[in-house]
């Protein structure tokens, strides 16, 4: 599972954004209660520039603005041509240019990571655009439907000024879709149907949602006419661009594998690791071999009390499968799984406190929901966090719906999230996972670190608190919760030799297919979204092992620093602290000897 991208700009589109938290202050600093910052005249520079660079960000990005919660752009709409795309290369050649003239090594600790995360995200918005170029292949990421969406259900403001400026946003969408056609050229085959399905998915939005909210207020009736008028324009616009995709002549597709190189490139900005993308999946070859290991002993253990003197596969891969697939038929019924979900969460956060593994905020609102349409085709779950400016706004636990599936396909995802992966998945999203590390990032002190929020750092958190809820006895320590734990975490390895394999190395999907049920002994319905997944994204899959094994290695070099004076407690809050930012960042500050006393650190 994974936290639900939000939009950047149309054309630069990225799978990282969890971004998450609080109101915009003064020199981009979130909260006036952290103090004053301290340091050298180069910080107080440094501040006052981040404001500067955040405000001409969102002047050209205004749907990424809204979506973290500035809504000063929400109104704007810049159609995604050759022209707008030149004014965005010109951006970040100017404010690489701007940085270069500071010297981060004197910063405070936290401006030296907004400085690192900064320069990258400019570098990687480059390199999108001038070597990556997905707005000529990827008809999906001209998908704006969640900005409207955004703006019809977030109660940040009025909703008759919501509703104007979602009309005034509405006037660009013709020829947005219009200039969207003139750019693509052979586009992916994956994305293709992806963009169809999602436009068409979410069109309600503008069609049918937009008119409700009208009627709830008391804009003049000449004045709902031309705005419902114009929502019927937009409609057909959309409508339009999914017809044109469904009929487009494309004899030669590009393929959806990146290839090894722009895949390691993509992986160095998206990640910001320590290790390099071939590093990682040689780790997860190890790691999956490791883990099968550990699972073969609890089958062992678990043997007789399930099946009592009936002889064992003598393949250890099929004894492991026939001990998960008896164990998987706990499951809850289809109608009941989002019920389910609902009911397990404060059973999480009453293990936490009890455990005192980190403090939680019972005032931040969390609400489960049905996974929104325009949302559809990459997750069964995810959590859609507020904006960095929005942070009162709720957070969404967004689960798949299962209502018309045949009933074959419904039990074999059922199967996939039994009792056992559903309390898991919950521990994932929500408690202690993204849910509690995305409350934990509104008190960092930097607005940057919000809205650049590292994806293998949030997604990796998410990992290590499930291996940290079972570490500390969640589930009794039951056989039967560590061994679908482990079947679990192979989710998060496999994802990376499935990522890396298929977009570096050409891993064939039959291959793939037989990894993920044999070896990571995932049903045949996961299976098949999963290659879906990697066929329509990249490196987002890969960011899961990636941050959780840099977290492990983190917490191993962090327990030796403190020796006797180690708690896991002061450990993940002060991990937290630091919000978003890629581990390797984290790492660095953590590790480093402490600051002289008077000293602010971060």
């Amino acid at each position: 599972m994974f936290i639900q991208p939000r939009k950047k700009s149309p054309v630069i589109k990225k799978i990282l954004a969890f971004a998450l938290f609080v109101f915009f202050f003064t020199a981009c600093k979130k909260d006036a209660s952290v103090g004053p910052m301290q340091g050298s005249m180069d910080d107080v520079a440094f501040n006052n520039y981040e404001t500067h660079f955040l405000e001409e960000l969102w002047k050209l990005n205004p749907d990424w603005a809204t979506s973290v919660g500035y809504h000063k752009y929400d109104s704007l709409l810049f159609i995604p041509d050759k022209k707008y795309r030149e004014k965005l290369i010109n951006f970040t050649k100017v404010q690489l240019d701007s940085l270069g003239r500071y010297t981060p090594t004197a910063f405070l600790e936290t401006n030296k990571m907004d400085y690192a995360m900064m320069q990258n995200q400019m570098q990687y918005m480059q390199w999108q655009l001038e070597q990556l170029k997905a707005y000529e292949w990827d008809p999906s990421s001209y998908n704006i439907i969640g900005t409207f969406a955004y703006i019809l259900n977030e109660h940040y403001a009025p909703l008759a000024k919501r509703l104007t400026n979602f009309y005034q946003k509405m006037a660009g969408i013709p020829a947005y879709y219009k200039a969207a056609e003139l750019q693509l050229k052979n586009p992916v085959t994956e994305l293709t149907s992806l963009a169809i399905e999602q436009h068409l998915g979410g069109v309600s939005v503008i069609e049918n949602d937009f008119a409700d909210s009208l009627k709830k207020t008391n804009i003049p009736e000449a004045t709902k006419k031309l705005m419902l008028d114009r929502a019927k324009l937009s409609a057909d616009a959309i409508k339009q661009f999914a017809e044109y995709l469904k009929n487009l002549k494309n004899d030669h597709p590009r393929s959806f594998r990146l290839g090894k190189d722009l895949y390691g490139e993509k992986f160095k900005y998206e990640t910001q690791a320590s290790e390099t993308a071939q590093q990682i999946y040689n780790a997860a070859i190890e790691r999956k071999k490791y883990v099968h290991h550990e699972m073969a002993k609890l089958t062992l253990k678990l043997w007789t009390r399930y099946f009592g003197t009936q002889p064992k596969p003598a393949d250890t891969l099929d004894m492991i499968g026939k001990m998960i697939d008896t164990l998987s038929a706990k499951h809850v019924a289809p109608a009941e799984f989002q019920a389910a979900i609902e009911k397990q969460l404060p059973k999480l956060s009453a293990f936490v406190r009890t455990k005192d593994l980190v403090t939680l905020d019972p005032t931040k609102p969390l609400v489960v929901r049905r996974e929104p349409g325009y949302m559809a085709g990459v997750a069964g779950a995810s959590m859609s966090s507020p904006g960095p400016y929005d942070i009162r706004q709720n957070a969404y636990f967004n689960v798949g719906s299962l209502s018309g599936w045949a009933p074959e396909k419904a039990e074999s995802y059922l199967r996939e999230y039994n009792q056992y992966i559903l309390q898991i998945l919950c521990i994932h999203e929500a408690i202690p996972g993204h849910y509690v590390q995305l409350m934990y990032a509104n008190k960092a002190p930097s607005m940057i670190k919000s809205v650049f929020g590292n994806g293998a750092m949030v997604e990796g958190w998410a990992v290590y608190s499930e291996q940290m809820m079972l570490d500390n006895g969640y589930g009794d320590n039951e056989p039967e919760m560590w061994l679908m734990w482990y079947k679990w975490n192979l989710r998060s390895v496999c994802n990376t030799i499935l990522d890396y394999g298929v977009h570096s190395l050409n891993m064939p999907r039959q291959q793939a297919i037989t990894m993920l049920t044999h070896e990571a002994f995932q049903q045949q319905a996961e299976a098949d979204g999963k290659w879906k997944r990697v066929s329509v994204t990249s490196v987002q899959l890969d960011s899961y092992f990636t941050g959780y094994k840099e977290i492990l290695d983190l917490r191993d070099d962090y327990k030796s620093k403190m020796g006797d004076k180690y708690k896991l407690k002061e450990f993940n809050e002060k991990f937290l602290s630091y919000g978003s930012a890629p581990v390797k960042l984290i790492k660095e500050a953590m590790l480093a000897k402490e600051p002289a006393q008077g000293t602010e650190k971060h």
